[in-house]
């Protein structure tokens, strides 16, 4: 049998069987980029920190080597720190350099591009001289007006920045010439609803939704959005995603690493405002969310509210029937010692912040109704891996209890989000040999098989969307506020109560969490 490329997915006749593969990479390049954006400006406030040196300029840079920046195009460093655009320049090549992507033949094209422009951000004059640099360099290279803000500074910033922007005119496109202005926020997007809503409304004063980009990474990681096309896409899947075939969903976002650098920030937010409230929850929706009727950002998001709508709230009087937390204390990662939490610089000598934390969560839905979904993430456990993975039932009736027992293992599908990028799927198989034995096999599908072509990273994914315009991959406001009305009074609870102490549970750093959680999933942490 022979069959073209247009005919879908290549076959090919292997003594006399048809095996199905996967295309080559060949003449997929062309699904890299979703047309080119038009000419603008990149605006980078707060050019000095380290999240512009370790994943904006380099998603940048790629973006620039693989032909994905429109043209023209050019990007502004500002800061408080006193740097000139030479300055800034070379630090952008050494922060290259450090993470190996530095070519000294694409450096020279790509530097010509980087400008610097202090700022100090309570000062309305420092502002207006930026508005008034931007203007001439737009002018200069003809970027049509078009401006993206991406605020790479803490998030107390933001509401400072955004009004700022606002009043020197810079969150206002020339509507008369269709050119536009949009803004990027990295989370967290409040501390609980009510500051949430005040950061919307501040925004909102001088942006309007359309312009505000609330970026969440872990959406613009290739395999996060194979799971709409592996469910919808696929006939066999879908009838059934739901309460009568799947017995749990566990979605596990773990990491060895400690709280590193980062202890400042940690020590305010700990794991359910850094990872619950929207790398778990936006996984959350992305497994149990209905088929949107088109694909589109709007209907894709209105989709996920709904999930975050059917959330059964906590009961508060039960509530560690339903969360497990932690905290690491020291141990062995990766043949190494680390500290305990509370012995890293910057963290409070009898911090009471989870660095570990499990819930059992319910969807009051007729899909999802009865299912537990248990959402466990963590860091200093024994290995870096974000995973879904999906318990079907069962079977209802065992045949062969005569000869098995009435136990067979169920089938198990995982989604393997990093740095496993595959899809596995477990089911049962007799054994060779006269006797009826089982034993479980394994299909298994690695995402970037048979593609040997560039790939996005989600930085450069979310940079680029952010350019065309495509919210697709970001928050919307009315889900960031549903997923904060489920999740702050567990906060106000597990800040609150008398019993903080008791309530965390240590671990030692390598393992799989602590010991509560297998009571609370029925199961071991793998």
């Amino acid at each position: 049998m022979i069959m073209s490329e247009a005919e879908g997915a290549g076959h090919r006749e292997l003594d006399g069987l048809t095996s199905i593969t996967a295309q080559s990479g060949a003449g997929m390049e062309s699904c890299l980029l979703d047309g080119t954006p038009p000419p603008c400006m990149v605006v980078i406030v707060g050019a000095s920190g380290d999240l512009t040196s370790r994943k904006i300029i380099p998603a940048l840079y790629n973006l620039y080597c693989n032909g994905g920046l429109p043209a023209p195009f050019f990007a502004v460093g500002c800061a408080r720190t006193d740097w000139t655009t030479e300055i800034f320049r070379e630090r952008m090549k050494e922060a290259l350099k450090r993470a190996g992507l530095f070519e000294t033949d694409r450096w020279e094209g790509f530097a010509s591009l980087l400008y610097y422009h202090p700022v100090k951000y309570d000062d309305p004059a420092s502002f207006e001289s930026l508005a008034v640099r931007l203007s001439e360099l737009d002018r200069e290279l003809g970027t049509c007006g078009n401006k993206l803000f991406y605020l790479a500074i803490p998030p107390s910033l933001y509401p400072l920045t955004a009004t700022m922007l606002g009043r020197v005119g810079l969150s206002a496109g020339g509507s008369e010439d269709g050119n536009w202005a949009r803004i990027v926020v990295e989370k967290p997007f409040g501390r609980d609803l009510q500051t949430a809503i005040d950061l919307d409304r501040t925004l909102h004063r001088y942006f309007e939704e359309k312009q505000i980009f609330r970026i969440d990474h872990y959406l613009a990681k290739e395999t996060v959005q194979n799971i709409l096309m592996f469910r919808f896409a696929n006939a066999i899947f879908e009838p059934v995603w739901n309460r009568r075939y799947i017995e749990s969903v566990h979605i596990l976002a773990a990491e060895t690493l400690g709280v590193e650098h980062r202890s400042g920030y940690y020590e305010q937010a700990g794991v359910l405002r850094d990872m619950f409230q929207n790398h778990m929850m936006q996984l959350l929706s992305l497994t149990a969310m209905d088929p949107p009727s088109v694909f589109e950002a709007d209907r894709v998001r209105d989709e996920k509210v709904r999930v975050y709508g059917t959330m059964r709230p906590f009961e508060t009087d039960n509530l560690w029937d339903y969360l497990v937390l932690g905290q690491y204390e020291a141990g062995m990662v990766g043949g190494e010692k680390v500290p305990a939490y509370r012995q890293e610089k910057g963290v409070n000598f009898d911090s009471l912040i989870p660095t570990f934390a499990s819930m059992k969560v319910f969807l009051d839905s007729w899909r999802w109704q009865g299912v537990p979904f248990y959402l466990t993430s963590g860091k200093r456990l024994a290995r870096k891996q974000t995973e879904i993975s999906i318990s079907f039932k069962e079977v209802p009736h065992s045949l062969f209890r005569s000869t098995l027992g009435e136990h067979i293992t169920a089938n198990r599908l995982i989604l393997g989000i990093y740095p496993d990028e595959r899809i596995t799927l477990t089911f049962q198989t007799k054994n060779p040999g006269a006797r009826v034995c089982l034993r479980s096999v394994t299909m298994d599908f690695q995402y970037h098989q048979n593609y040997t072509g560039p790939v996005l990273d989600a930085y450069e994914k979310v940079l680029l969307d952010c350019m065309l315009g495509d919210q697709m991959l970001f928050w919307r406001q009315d889900g960031l506020e549903r997923c904060w009305s489920f999740l702050t009074p567990i906060l106000e609870e597990c800040e609150t109560c008398s019993g903080r102490s008791s309530m965390l549970q240590p671990y030692a750093a390598g393992s799989c969490g602590p010991e509560a959680v297998k009571k609370l999933q029925n199961d071991v942490l793998s």
